[in-house]
Formats: C-alpha cells, sequence, structure tokens
C-alpha cells in the first residue's frame, strides 16, 4: 500500500525583483499589524518619545550649559539621534522572537522570497520610528525648539535622521540573528548603546571631556549624525573642534551611514542564510 504525501513547498533558490519586493511589502504589513495589536507598541511609540523630551528639556535643560547656545535647540537634534540609535533594540528582539517561535522556519516553507523576511522587518521597524519621529518634532515644537533653515533643509535634516535610523536596524537585525533568545537580544541590543551615546555630542559639549574621551567623541558617528541634523535644521551649536566629521557633519553623517549600512546589511544577511538552512 503506498500513502500519498502532499510534498511542502519549499522557497525558490532564486526569484525576480517583483516578487522579492511583493513578499517583502507583505512581510512588511504582517509586522506592522502585528505591532501594533500589542499595547506594548503604543506605549512605547507615543510614551518614551514625549518622556524623553520633557526630561531633558525640563530636568536637565537648568543644569546643562553650552555656551551660546540656547539648550533645548542643541538638545533636540541630539535626542532625535538617541532615539534612531535605539532603533536597533526593538529590531533585534523582534528577529530574535521570530526565530524562537519558528516563524522563520514557517516562512521558509512557502514559495517566497527568503530575503523578504528580514527586509520585512527592517522596513517595519523604520515605518514605526518614523512615527515616533514625528512625534518627538511635535513634542520638540511645544518646549520651544524649532528649525531656522526652511522647509527644505528640515526634510534633509529627516531624511538623514531616517537613514541613520535604517542603518541601525541592520545592526538590530544582525544582533537579533546572532543571539538564541529575545531576552539576550533585549540586552545586547541595548548595553552597547550607552557608552555610544553617552561619549559623543549629544547632550554635551565635548570639549568638556577629558582628551582622550573628546577624541573618541568626535569621532563617534553619533556625533557626525547629531552635528549634521543640528547644521540643517540651523541649530549648529557653536562648539569649535579640528576634527574632520565636525568640520563636515553632513557628509560624514552620511558617510557614516553608508558605511554602517555596507557592513552590517550582508552579515545580517548571511546570518539569516545560515538560520534558515538549518
Amino acid at each position: 500500500m503506498t500513502t500519498d504525501v502532499m510534498p511542502t513547498a519549499a522557497a525558490p533558490s532564486r526569484v525576480g525583483f517583483n516578487q522579492a519586493f511583493t513578499d517583502a511589502m507583505t512581510i512588511t504589513w504582517r509586522n506592522i499589524r502585528a505591532g501594533w495589536r500589542v499595547p506594548d507598541n503604543q506605549i512605547y511609540m507615543f510614551i518614551q518619545p514625549i518622556m524623553f523630551v520633557l526630561l531633558f528639556a525640563y530636568v536637565f535643560g537648568g543644569a546643562i550649559n553650552v555656551p551660546g547656545v540656547d539648550y533645548v535647540d542643541f538638545l533636540m537634534a541630539g535626542i532625535f539621534v538617541q532615539t534612531m540609535a535605539f532603533a536597533c533594540a526593538p529590531a533585534s528582539v523582534g528577529l530574535a522572537d521570530d526565530m524562537q517561535k519558528g516563524l522563520i522556519d514557517r516562512f521558509r516553507s512557502l514559495p517566497m522570497a527568503r530575503s523578504a523576511v528580514i527586509a520585512g522587518r527592517v522596513i517595519a521597524d523604520l515605518v514605526n520610528q518614523f512615527i515616533v519621529l514625528v512625534i518627538m518634532i511635535v513634542c520638540g515644537f511645544i518646549v520651544g525648539w524649532t528649525f531656522h533653515n526652511g522647509f527644505g533643509q528640515f526634510l534633509a535634516a529627516v531624511g538623514l535622521l531616517m537613514l541613520f535610523a535604517f542603518a541601525m536596524l541592520w545592526v538590530g537585525a544582525f544582533i537579533g540573528l546572532s543571539v538564541g533568545s529575545p531576552q539576550v537580544a533585549a540586552s545586547a541590543g541595548l548595553i552597547w548603546l550607552f557608552p555610544v551615546v553617552f561619549m559623543s555630542n549629544v547632550f554635551v559639549d565635548p570639549s568638556t571631556m577629558p582628551a582622550v574621551v573628546q577624541a573618541i567623541a568626535e569621532w563617534n558617528p553619533v556625533s557626525a549624525i547629531a552635528s549634521g541634523a543640528r547644521e540643517l535644521f540651523g541649530n549648529q551649536s557653536l562648539v569649535q573642534s579640528d576634527a574632520w566629521p565636525m568640520q563636515h557633519s553632513v557628509v560624514a553623517a552620511l558617510l557614516w551611514c553608508l558605511l554602517i549600512v555596507a557592513v552590517f546589511a550582508p552579515l545580517a544577511v548571511r546570518k539569516y542564510k545560515k538560520a534558515a538552512s538549518k
């Protein structure tokens, strides 16, 4: 007696761009809908950026002095950059959770582009980060921040911040695919970010730091992004530095973002392919 067994559909080894794009958009929509069905996501998305703005503007704003500039103007670009950097954490947790639940294995059995899973996660998280950035900009206007270089450069600054978020999401994807559980991903996605963010010009003038720390801060990618955003917003501080990234902050910011993507996107894709082939 023979038993008919239904064959399991396997993901095609090669797919066209149109199918890969369609599959990625499908996974993106799935991730966005799933995220909005979890109340904790709304709390993070709406409450946390408001909390950051209010705490730093009203609690620390009176204690921190940056000579020659309004601290709220100096602060807001730094807060934007910090929040975009922290996009790394939800990306790493989301992918680690998908791995632990076996979702990667279920997607692998479908006739879809393998790249769609990781691309869909990154794009969905980027949409969420854009919503967070809009909320923070509105909060900035409420506490007295504004931009001074016209609407075109304002949009350029927003674009730079979103490019940085995109780069950090690839870092988060690589971490999420490299660790064993969402709990580990939550720590691994954040713990290294604190020294990177605080050893920068996000909150204070690096000239107040010890010489070695100041040099690190001036070449820190986060400092370049913050200085580039301040320049485009018209909130540039009067801090003087001879370091090349500080003298050419917008160019340096773009180069850092492209370098991060160039390094971590292939690493994340390679990690995903190894995980999907097991």
